[in-house]
Protein backbone atom coordinates (compact mmCIF):
# COMPACT_ATOMS: atom_id res chain seq x y z
CA UNK A 1 0.00 0.00 0.00
CA UNK A 2 1.29 3.24 -0.68
CA UNK A 3 1.95 5.39 2.07
CA UNK A 4 1.31 9.13 2.37
CA UNK A 5 3.67 9.77 4.74
CA UNK A 6 7.26 10.29 3.49
CA UNK A 7 10.13 12.57 4.13
CA UNK A 8 10.84 15.70 1.50
CA UNK A 9 13.91 17.09 -0.10
CA UNK A 10 14.25 20.42 0.99
CA UNK A 11 15.03 21.64 -2.97
CA UNK A 12 12.10 19.42 -3.40
CA UNK A 13 10.09 21.26 -0.88
CA UNK A 14 10.80 24.76 -2.17
CA UNK A 15 10.05 23.69 -5.54
CA UNK A 16 6.75 22.37 -4.14
CA UNK A 17 5.76 25.87 -3.14
CA UNK A 18 6.66 27.74 -6.29
CA UNK A 19 4.19 25.35 -8.04
CA UNK A 20 0.28 26.26 -8.53
CA UNK A 21 -0.87 24.55 -5.67
CA UNK A 22 -2.75 21.12 -6.87
CA UNK A 23 -6.82 21.29 -7.03
CA UNK A 24 -8.47 19.05 -4.55
CA UNK A 25 -12.47 17.55 -4.73
CA UNK A 26 -13.53 15.33 -1.91
CA UNK A 27 -16.76 13.39 -1.27
CA UNK A 28 -17.59 13.63 2.32
CA UNK A 29 -18.89 10.06 3.31
CA UNK A 30 -20.45 10.20 7.23
CA UNK A 31 -21.81 13.29 9.02
CA UNK A 32 -21.65 12.15 12.47
CA UNK A 33 -19.15 13.55 15.03
CA UNK A 34 -16.17 13.13 13.19
CA UNK A 35 -17.70 14.02 9.45
CA UNK A 36 -19.53 17.48 11.30
CA UNK A 37 -15.61 18.32 12.77
CA UNK A 38 -14.45 17.95 9.46
CA UNK A 39 -16.55 19.84 7.88
CA UNK A 40 -15.92 22.63 10.42
CA UNK A 41 -12.31 22.54 9.61
CA UNK A 42 -13.00 22.60 6.00
CA UNK A 43 -14.58 25.91 6.58
CA UNK A 44 -11.58 27.34 8.38
CA UNK A 45 -9.47 26.87 5.28
CA UNK A 46 -9.33 29.35 3.09
CA UNK A 47 -7.72 30.22 -0.54
CA UNK A 48 -7.19 28.12 -3.53
CA UNK A 49 -5.47 25.34 -1.94
CA UNK A 50 -8.49 24.61 0.30
CA UNK A 51 -10.06 21.09 -0.42
CA UNK A 52 -13.40 21.64 -2.72
CA UNK A 53 -16.39 19.59 -1.42
CA UNK A 54 -18.43 18.50 -3.94
CA UNK A 55 -20.52 15.81 -2.49
CA UNK A 56 -21.94 14.44 0.73
CA UNK A 57 -23.50 11.77 2.17
CA UNK A 58 -25.15 9.69 5.10
CA UNK A 59 -27.57 6.68 5.86
CA UNK A 60 -30.03 8.24 4.84
CA UNK A 61 -29.36 11.08 1.90
CA UNK A 62 -26.87 11.91 -0.35
CA UNK A 63 -25.76 15.19 -2.22
CA UNK A 64 -23.26 16.20 -5.15
CA UNK A 65 -22.70 19.03 -6.59
CA UNK A 66 -19.37 19.86 -9.04
CA UNK A 67 -19.45 23.01 -8.45
CA UNK A 68 -18.79 22.37 -4.54
CA UNK A 69 -20.53 22.80 -1.47
CA UNK A 70 -19.21 25.40 1.01
CA UNK A 71 -18.82 23.28 3.90
CA UNK A 72 -20.67 25.77 6.48
CA UNK A 73 -24.04 25.46 4.70
CA UNK A 74 -23.04 21.28 3.80
CA UNK A 75 -25.44 19.88 6.52
CA UNK A 76 -28.84 22.41 5.84
CA UNK A 77 -28.44 21.55 2.05
CA UNK A 78 -27.73 17.35 2.27
CA UNK A 79 -31.34 18.09 4.01
CA UNK A 80 -33.06 20.47 1.81
CA UNK A 81 -31.88 18.78 -1.31
CA UNK A 82 -30.26 15.50 -1.14
CA UNK A 83 -31.57 12.66 -2.72
CA UNK A 84 -31.51 9.15 -2.04
CA UNK A 85 -28.73 7.56 -0.14
CA UNK A 86 -25.93 5.60 -1.94
CA UNK A 87 -22.20 5.40 -2.91
CA UNK A 88 -22.17 5.97 -6.63
CA UNK A 89 -22.99 9.91 -7.10
CA UNK A 90 -19.88 10.60 -4.38
CA UNK A 91 -18.02 9.12 -6.70
CA UNK A 92 -19.12 10.33 -9.58
CA UNK A 93 -18.56 13.77 -8.19
CA UNK A 94 -15.11 13.27 -7.37
CA UNK A 95 -14.23 11.09 -10.83
CA UNK A 96 -16.02 14.07 -12.93
CA UNK A 97 -14.88 17.10 -11.49
CA UNK A 98 -11.83 18.82 -13.32
CA UNK A 99 -9.26 18.59 -10.65
CA UNK A 100 -5.23 17.20 -9.76
CA UNK A 101 -6.50 15.39 -6.39
CA UNK A 102 -9.40 13.69 -6.07
CA UNK A 103 -10.27 11.88 -2.47
CA UNK A 104 -13.12 9.65 -0.74
CA UNK A 105 -13.09 10.69 2.65
CA UNK A 106 -14.55 7.86 4.93
CA UNK A 107 -15.86 9.05 7.91
CA UNK A 108 -18.54 6.47 8.81
CA UNK A 109 -18.10 2.78 10.38
CA UNK A 110 -19.84 1.28 7.90
CA UNK A 111 -19.18 -2.54 6.35
CA UNK A 112 -20.85 -1.68 2.80
CA UNK A 113 -18.69 1.55 2.71
CA UNK A 114 -15.06 0.02 3.85
CA UNK A 115 -15.80 -2.59 0.93
CA UNK A 116 -15.87 -0.22 -1.82
CA UNK A 117 -12.45 1.35 -1.01
CA UNK A 118 -10.46 -1.22 -3.17
CA UNK A 119 -12.62 -0.09 -6.10
CA UNK A 120 -12.04 3.74 -5.91
CA UNK A 121 -8.52 3.37 -5.46
CA UNK A 122 -8.75 1.60 -8.76
CA UNK A 123 -10.02 4.08 -10.42
CA UNK A 124 -7.53 6.59 -9.75
CA UNK A 125 -9.69 8.42 -6.64
CA UNK A 126 -7.39 8.58 -3.54
CA UNK A 127 -9.02 7.29 -0.11
CA UNK A 128 -8.65 8.85 3.75
CA UNK A 129 -10.31 6.70 6.17
CA UNK A 130 -11.39 7.16 9.45
CA UNK A 131 -13.28 3.43 9.31
CA UNK A 132 -11.05 0.72 10.37
CA UNK A 133 -13.20 -2.13 8.69
CA UNK A 134 -11.08 -2.39 6.05
CA UNK A 135 -7.60 -2.31 7.22
CA UNK A 136 -8.82 -4.06 10.52
CA UNK A 137 -10.78 -6.68 9.12
CA UNK A 138 -9.99 -9.96 7.23
CA UNK A 139 -6.27 -10.18 6.00
CA UNK A 140 -7.53 -10.33 2.61
CA UNK A 141 -9.73 -7.46 2.84
CA UNK A 142 -5.99 -5.92 3.93
CA UNK A 143 -4.44 -7.45 1.12
CA UNK A 144 -6.72 -6.08 -1.49
CA UNK A 145 -6.26 -2.33 -0.49
CA UNK A 146 -2.69 -3.08 -0.85
CA UNK A 147 -2.74 -4.44 -4.15
CA UNK A 148 -5.46 -1.66 -5.42
CA UNK A 149 -3.40 1.11 -4.48
CA UNK A 150 -0.16 0.22 -5.61
CA UNK A 151 -1.79 -0.67 -9.18
CA UNK A 152 -3.20 2.17 -9.29
CA UNK A 153 -0.82 4.58 -8.15
CA UNK A 154 -3.01 6.13 -5.43
CA UNK A 155 -2.83 6.64 -1.71
CA UNK A 156 -4.83 5.32 1.09
CA UNK A 157 -4.77 8.28 4.33
CA UNK A 158 -5.10 5.99 7.62
CA UNK A 159 -3.78 8.06 10.19
CA UNK A 160 -7.23 8.47 11.68
CA UNK A 161 -7.70 5.02 12.10
CA UNK A 162 -5.65 4.13 14.60
CA UNK A 163 -4.72 6.73 17.96
CA UNK A 164 -7.27 9.97 16.33
CA UNK A 165 -3.82 10.96 14.32
CA UNK A 166 -1.24 10.59 16.57
CA UNK A 167 2.01 9.59 14.73
CA UNK A 168 1.79 5.87 15.80
CA UNK A 169 1.68 4.11 12.53
CA UNK A 170 4.07 6.99 10.58
CA UNK A 171 6.44 6.46 13.19
CA UNK A 172 6.06 2.43 12.97
CA UNK A 173 6.43 2.80 9.08
CA UNK A 174 9.59 5.32 9.37
CA UNK A 175 11.30 2.68 11.96
CA UNK A 176 10.45 0.02 9.80
CA UNK A 177 11.83 1.44 6.55
CA UNK A 178 15.11 1.89 8.11
CA UNK A 179 15.52 -1.59 9.13
CA UNK A 180 14.08 -1.88 12.36
CA UNK A 181 11.89 -4.58 13.23
CA UNK A 182 9.17 -4.68 16.13
CA UNK A 183 10.06 -7.01 18.90
CA UNK A 184 6.79 -6.30 21.20
CA UNK A 185 4.35 -3.49 21.47
CA UNK A 186 2.00 -2.63 24.81
CA UNK A 187 -0.19 0.21 24.79
CA UNK A 188 -4.03 1.94 25.28
CA UNK A 189 -5.60 2.06 21.91
CA UNK A 190 -9.04 3.25 23.06
CA UNK A 191 -9.75 6.85 23.80
CA UNK A 192 -12.82 5.83 25.36
CA UNK A 193 -11.11 2.89 27.62
CA UNK A 194 -8.70 5.18 28.36
CA UNK A 195 -10.68 7.60 29.82
CA UNK A 196 -13.24 5.16 31.78
CA UNK A 197 -10.65 3.84 33.22
CA UNK A 198 -8.27 7.01 34.20
CA UNK A 199 -11.61 8.03 36.27
CA UNK A 200 -12.64 4.61 37.55
CA UNK A 201 -11.35 5.37 41.00
CA UNK A 202 -14.36 4.06 42.97
CA UNK A 203 -15.81 7.83 43.70
CA UNK A 204 -18.33 7.43 41.09
CA UNK A 205 -20.03 4.17 39.58
CA UNK A 206 -18.83 3.29 36.37
CA UNK A 207 -22.17 3.79 34.44
CA UNK A 208 -21.57 7.54 35.55
CA UNK A 209 -18.29 7.90 33.68
CA UNK A 210 -19.54 5.98 30.57
CA UNK A 211 -22.42 8.16 30.38
CA UNK A 212 -19.72 11.28 30.46
CA UNK A 213 -17.75 9.47 27.79
CA UNK A 214 -20.81 9.05 25.24
CA UNK A 215 -21.73 12.47 25.70
CA UNK A 216 -18.33 14.07 24.90
CA UNK A 217 -17.80 11.58 21.83
CA UNK A 218 -15.54 9.09 22.91
CA UNK A 219 -17.85 6.32 22.89
CA UNK A 220 -19.73 4.83 19.77
CA UNK A 221 -23.67 5.65 20.09
CA UNK A 222 -23.96 1.60 21.67
CA UNK A 223 -21.02 1.90 23.80
CA UNK A 224 -20.46 -1.70 23.93
CA UNK A 225 -19.05 -1.66 20.63
CA UNK A 226 -16.05 0.01 22.73
CA UNK A 227 -16.24 -2.22 26.00
CA UNK A 228 -15.78 -5.57 23.51
CA UNK A 229 -12.64 -4.67 22.85
CA UNK A 230 -13.44 -5.37 19.01
CA UNK A 231 -12.28 -1.80 18.69
CA UNK A 232 -9.21 -2.03 20.30
CA UNK A 233 -8.50 -5.33 18.47
CA UNK A 234 -8.84 -4.06 14.91
CA UNK A 235 -6.87 -1.55 16.01
CA UNK A 236 -3.98 -3.99 17.17
CA UNK A 237 -4.56 -5.38 14.21
CA UNK A 238 -3.56 -2.59 12.22
CA UNK A 239 -0.79 -1.67 13.61
CA UNK A 240 0.81 -5.12 13.54
CA UNK A 241 0.19 -5.71 9.92
CA UNK A 242 1.66 -1.68 9.38
CA UNK A 243 4.47 -3.82 11.22
CA UNK A 244 5.07 -6.82 9.00
CA UNK A 245 2.78 -9.34 10.73
CA UNK A 246 -0.08 -10.83 8.72
CA UNK A 247 -2.23 -11.17 11.89
CA UNK A 248 -6.18 -12.54 11.73
CA UNK A 249 -8.69 -11.42 14.26
CA UNK A 250 -8.75 -14.98 15.21
CA UNK A 251 -4.85 -14.65 16.51
CA UNK A 252 -5.89 -12.19 19.14
CA UNK A 253 -7.32 -12.58 22.50
CA UNK A 254 -10.10 -10.13 23.31
CA UNK A 255 -11.84 -9.63 26.58
CA UNK A 256 -15.42 -8.38 26.14
CA UNK A 257 -16.17 -6.64 28.88
CA UNK A 258 -20.07 -6.69 28.84
CA UNK A 259 -21.78 -9.15 30.31
CA UNK A 260 -22.87 -12.09 28.12
CA UNK A 261 -26.74 -11.05 29.00
CA UNK A 262 -26.36 -7.74 28.36
CA UNK A 263 -24.36 -8.17 24.88
CA UNK A 264 -27.48 -8.83 22.46
CA UNK A 265 -30.36 -7.04 23.93
CA UNK A 266 -31.24 -3.56 22.69
CA UNK A 267 -29.70 -0.75 23.57
CA UNK A 268 -32.04 0.77 25.65
CA UNK A 269 -32.59 -2.31 27.84
CA UNK A 270 -28.68 -2.31 28.20
CA UNK A 271 -28.36 1.48 29.45
CA UNK A 272 -31.18 0.61 31.74
CA UNK A 273 -29.10 -2.70 33.51
CA UNK A 274 -25.93 -0.64 33.39
CA UNK A 275 -25.92 -1.56 36.91
CA UNK A 276 -24.75 -4.66 36.62
CA UNK A 277 -21.46 -4.11 34.70
CA UNK A 278 -20.58 -1.63 37.39
CA UNK A 279 -20.92 -4.35 40.37
CA UNK A 280 -18.64 -6.84 38.53
CA UNK A 281 -16.00 -3.78 37.82
CA UNK A 282 -16.22 -2.45 41.28
CA UNK A 283 -15.55 -6.04 42.33
CA UNK A 284 -12.09 -5.89 39.68
CA UNK A 285 -10.86 -2.97 41.11
CA UNK A 286 -11.14 -3.78 44.48
CA UNK A 287 -9.35 -6.90 44.17
CA UNK A 288 -6.24 -4.83 42.14
CA UNK A 289 -6.37 -1.64 44.47
CA UNK A 290 -6.11 -4.08 47.58
CA UNK A 291 -2.39 -4.45 46.47
CA UNK A 292 -2.40 -0.81 45.33
CA UNK A 293 -2.81 -1.42 41.03
CA UNK A 294 -5.12 -0.04 38.90
CA UNK A 295 -7.23 -1.04 35.90
CA UNK A 296 -6.30 -0.45 32.23
CA UNK A 297 -7.59 -1.61 29.00
CA UNK A 298 -3.97 -2.39 27.17
CA UNK A 299 -2.92 -4.37 23.99
CA UNK A 300 0.08 -6.56 23.55
CA UNK A 301 1.71 -8.25 20.82
CA UNK A 302 4.98 -9.72 21.41
CA UNK A 303 7.16 -11.98 20.10
CA UNK A 304 5.93 -16.05 19.96
CA UNK A 305 3.12 -15.23 22.03
CA UNK A 306 -1.11 -14.59 21.43
CA UNK A 307 -1.71 -10.88 21.12
CA UNK A 308 -4.10 -9.87 23.35
CA UNK A 309 -6.52 -7.19 24.33
CA UNK A 310 -7.81 -7.36 27.83
CA UNK A 311 -8.19 -5.32 30.99
CA UNK A 312 -5.30 -5.68 33.27
CA UNK A 313 -4.32 -4.56 36.95
CA UNK A 314 -1.31 -2.41 36.38
CA UNK A 315 1.37 -0.60 39.18
CA UNK A 316 0.64 3.13 39.07
CA UNK A 317 4.44 3.44 37.78
CA UNK A 318 3.49 1.50 34.61
CA UNK A 319 3.22 3.53 31.44
CA UNK A 320 -0.12 2.86 30.72
CA UNK A 321 -1.11 3.07 34.15
CA UNK A 322 -0.03 7.27 34.21
CA UNK A 323 -1.98 8.24 31.20
CA UNK A 324 -4.69 11.75 31.80
CA UNK A 325 -7.97 11.82 30.25
CA UNK A 326 -8.82 10.06 26.87
CA UNK A 327 -4.94 9.25 26.23
CA UNK A 328 -3.61 6.67 24.17
CA UNK A 329 -0.18 4.90 24.59
CA UNK A 330 1.93 2.89 21.89
CA UNK A 331 4.98 1.83 23.19
CA UNK A 332 7.59 0.24 20.85
CA UNK A 333 10.14 -2.09 21.65
CA UNK A 334 12.20 -2.68 18.55
CA UNK A 335 15.78 -4.22 18.03
CA UNK A 336 17.48 -0.71 17.67
CA UNK A 337 14.97 0.56 20.64
CA UNK A 338 15.21 -2.54 23.06
CA UNK A 339 16.60 -1.16 26.74
CA UNK A 340 13.81 1.79 26.36
CA UNK A 341 10.76 1.57 24.30
CA UNK A 342 10.08 3.95 21.74
CA UNK A 343 6.39 5.92 23.42
CA UNK A 344 4.43 7.93 21.18
CA UNK A 345 1.54 9.66 23.68
CA UNK A 346 -1.37 11.97 23.22
CA UNK A 347 -4.74 12.53 22.69
CA UNK A 348 -6.43 9.55 21.25
CA UNK A 349 -10.24 10.09 21.07
CA UNK A 350 -12.71 13.10 20.23
CA UNK A 351 -14.48 14.24 16.95
CA UNK A 352 -11.75 17.26 17.00
CA UNK A 353 -8.63 15.31 16.99
CA UNK A 354 -9.57 12.35 14.20
CA UNK A 355 -11.25 14.95 11.50
CA UNK A 356 -7.72 16.98 11.87
CA UNK A 357 -6.16 13.77 11.07
CA UNK A 358 -8.16 13.20 8.14
CA UNK A 359 -7.64 17.05 6.62
CA UNK A 360 -4.02 16.33 7.15
CA UNK A 361 -3.59 13.17 4.96
CA UNK A 362 -6.26 14.85 2.57
CA UNK A 363 -2.89 17.56 2.02
CA UNK A 364 -0.63 15.12 2.57
CA UNK A 365 -1.99 13.24 -0.48
CA UNK A 366 -2.25 16.76 -2.20
CA UNK A 367 1.68 17.89 -1.56
CA UNK A 368 3.02 14.70 -3.03
CA UNK A 369 0.54 14.84 -6.00
CA UNK A 370 2.26 18.55 -6.54
CA UNK A 371 6.01 17.04 -5.79
CA UNK A 372 5.12 14.28 -8.36
CA UNK A 373 3.67 17.02 -11.43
Amino acid sequence: MSSILSLTRPTQAVASRARKPPRIVVSLLGTGQVGGALLRQLAEQGGFAAPRLVALANSRRALAAPDGIAPADALSRLWDEGGNPGLEAPLAAVTNTAADVRVMVDATAAQEVAAQHPRWLSRGVHVVSANKLALGGALADWDALQAAAEAAGTHYGDAATVGAGLPALSTLRRLTRAGDTLIALTGVFSGSLSFLFNAYDGRRPFSSLLAEARARGYTEPDPRADLSGRDVARKLLIVARVAGRPLEEGDIDVEDLVPPPLRDIPLDAFLDRLGELDEILERRRCVAAATGQVLRYVARLREGALATVRLEALPPDHPCAQLSGADNLFAFTTRRYHAQPLVVRGPGAGPEVTAQALLADVFEIARQAATRA
